[in-house]
């Protein structure tokens, strides 16, 4: 009798007793933009993402990553299926996949998400909705990026009597002397048909026509069969007649060219301020592609020269920088949208923005992090460059991707030889034609 009593009473206290039920982790789809060649590449993995991971075990992130075209295509096939990811690394305006994200209203509004408190240490021209094409903050910037910045070696200048050129008369006149070493004057990889436009044409026409050149096209003002704008096109032909830019380049892939310009296989490499992660020390390694004692020495970063007939002297091509978006696959008040702000929210604090200047991969828009002491010299000589520069427009930042794809395609083929100046010209306004009123 005792002994059932006994069992009756733990019965009863295991039920009063409540029962501990550990809820499942919040799941947040995230699509990431990321080049594993690139320095920094690791601590982008540790400090950004497993270092998330490790600080949120209630959230079960699911990291994607890819970069350069293939990114683009899957987010466009994300959003073709109307599966998109909760949070993607986006372009502010018309760049391929993220044009599609704006229009079609799949990105929430980061500013009451974020608060106002949050957003106090940016930079405040990155908060400018109207640089974005959705017309609000789709995506925060993570830094402001002129895409032309042409990367010089000096000392190799130097050792062939040379030094860097301010003017373009100056850079063609490096030609045949470079050439007869088996060094190339301006390396410009464009095999996936976006940077002649984004790292050099863009900058060509903004000096030559001015952006209240697009902004005349799009009223129907003006038409990119006009002279003035033809004639840009044909300055940047004049680069391959004159062999500033060797034709291969134009088949070359864009991974090539940091290695390239490190073994002084060119005496310049045009590219975006980007790039300047691709030369620092890995950490993961040890190694870098240009060592810091020789970045403080041997190298430079410079405007493109001054062009002929030029009516906008120095003034080089400037964006919003990309950044993250939360999606609105993300219902308001859910636990995966408090899961997506933390996200956000570490991506663009102190420790990972201190982390991304560190490493070079951008100048953080986050203006309290920038502390260049103890950094690699091609850090701080990045900053300096861009405090020099004066904007104008990116092309595929502003123009519809259906034009601006056509000149992408005729940059390269004129590149190659087989397009002309006045040809190209006619495809892009016939393609500008065939857009809606």
């Amino acid at each position: 009798m005792k002994k059932i009593l006994f069992f009756a009473l733990v019965l009863a206290l295991a039920v009063l007793v409540p029962t501990t039920v550990t809820a499942a982790p919040t799941t947040l789809k995230f699509l990431y933009y990321a080049d594993a060649t690139q320095a920094g590449y690791q601590e982008d993995m540790d400090e950004f993402i497993q270092a998330f991971k490790d600080k949120n075990p209630d959230i079960d992130l699911q990291v994607e990553i890819l970069f350069s075209q293939a990114y683009h295509q899957k987010l466009g096939a994300y959003v073709a299926s109307g599966q998109i990811p909760d949070v993607v690394y986006l372009w502010p305006g018309a760049r391929d996949s993220s044009l599609l994200m704006h229009k079609l209203g799949l990105v929430r509004d980061l500013r009451p998400l974020l608060g106002a408190d949050f957003l106090k240490p940016f930079n405040p021209a990155i908060l400018n909705v109207n640089l974005q094409a959705s017309k609000k903050l789709a995506e925060l910037p993570q830094s402001l990026t002129y895409t032309t910045t042409v990367y010089t070696n000096k000392k190799l200048l130097a050792d062939n009597g040379l030094t860097p050129p301010k003017t373009y008369a100056q850079m063609k006149a490096m030609v045949l002397k470079l050439k007869a070493k088996g060094i190339q004057t301006l390396l410009l990889p464009d095999g996936d048909k976006w940077p002649a436009q984004s790292c050099l044409f863009s900058t060509i026409a903004g000096r030559m026509v001015g952006d209240a050149f697009t902004d005349k096209v799009l009223a129907g003002k003006a038409k990119f069969t006009d002279p003035e704008f033809v004639a840009a096109l044909a300055f940047y032909a004049q680069l391959f007649k004159d062999g500033v830019i060797d034709r291969s380049n134009m088949t070359m892939g864009y991974g090539d060219g940091p290695g390239l310009f490190a073994s002084g296989k060119a005496a310049m490499f045009v590219d975006g301020d980007w790039r300047t992660g691709a030369y620092l020390t890995d950490k993961s390694t040890g190694q870098a592609l240009i060592s810091p004692e020789a970045q403080a020495s041997d190298f430079a970063m410079i405007n493109f020269p001054a062009i002929p007939g030029e009516k906008f002297p120095g003034v080089a091509s400037l964006a919003p920088g990309v950044g993250l978006g939360i999606t609105t696959a993300v219902k308001p008040g859910s636990d995966v949208e408090k899961a997506a702000v933390k996200l956000l929210k570490w991506y663009y604090g102190p420790e990972v923005s201190a982390m991304k200047l560190r490493t070079g991969a951008f100048i953080p828009s986050r203006m309290d992090v920038l502390n260049f002491e103890g950094l690699e010299p091609f850090n701080k000589m990045i900053n300096d460059y861009k405090n020099t520069l004066k904007p104008c427009i990116v092309i595929d930042n502003v123009w519809d991707p259906s034009v601006f794809n056509v000149l992408n395609d005729g940059l390269q083929a004129i590149g190659l030889g087989s397009e002309t100046p006045a040809g190209l010209a006619a495809k892009i306004q016939a393609a500008q034609d065939l857009l809606p009123k």
